[in-house]
């Protein structure tokens, strides 16, 4: 199954280090950040984990639920957080899905066969609250995720979900954003109190609108 953005988000039931979850259930109304682990007690999967649940208040001011997963059971996984606790100085306070029969993992394309045909490459989704894809990100097992990155983009997911306008490059949460071309010039002041600037007529800024 080849997954897209915009596709509805496969929804599961499955074994958690915090209990039985049903997937969209779990989400409710919020947006939900999924990334997988090839395997437990993975040296660059621990700095992961241990990072996200450092900033997992950032994640919570978004309204966004974080959730990993690894092919191992759950008796690893508990022997895994406790490592993850000890050694990256936190602790982990989301849920890690167990996936040991790949049930998950197939449903969501996480095993590549040119890079292993038994682990999952190390995806990350964001799933927007109608539980569509909005975005899919696939890193090689010796590159750690960054997740600023991941944030930011979170940001611009539910800003531009909301406004008609998108983020340019390298932007960063509070920047002027690109007022999208559907938008006509006399529909601008309405739209956009705050001003706007024509830097070409298909570039166009303006403050960003939700602060």
């Amino acid at each position: 199954m080849t997954l897209r953005l915009g596709d509805i988000a496969p929804d599961f039931t499955a074994e958690t280090s915090e209990g039985t979850i049903h997937f969209h259930k779990w989400m409710g109304d919020s947006w939900a950040v999924f990334f997988s682990h090839p395997r437990d007690y993975t040296p660059v999967c621990t700095t992961e984990l241990g990072a996200v649940a450092r900033i997992k208040g950032e994640f919570d001011k978004r309204n966004t639920k974080v959730i990993a997963i690894s092919v191992d059971p759950l008796d690893s996984h508990a022997g895994w957080i406790q490592d993850i606790n000890e050694t990256q100085d936190t602790t982990v306070n989301f849920p890690l899905i167990a996936d040991p029969d790949k049930t998950v993992a197939n449903l969501y394309d996480m095993i590549h066969p040119n890079a292993s045909d038994t682990a999952t490459v190390r995806s990350v989704f964001i799933i927007g609250p109608d539980k569509k894809i909005k975005l899919q990100l696939t890193y090689p097992a010796s590159t750690g995720r960054n997740f600023a990155e991941i944030l930011r983009v979170l940001d611009s997911l539910q800003l531009t979900a909301n406004y008609s306008v998108a983020t340019p490059a390298d932007w960063q949460n509070g920047q002027d954003c690109v007022i999208v071309p559907a938008i006509k010039d006399e529909e601008i002041p309405a739209k956009f109190p705050k001003g706007h600037k024509v830097i070409k007529p298909y570039l166009r800024t303006t403050p960003q609108p939700n602060l």
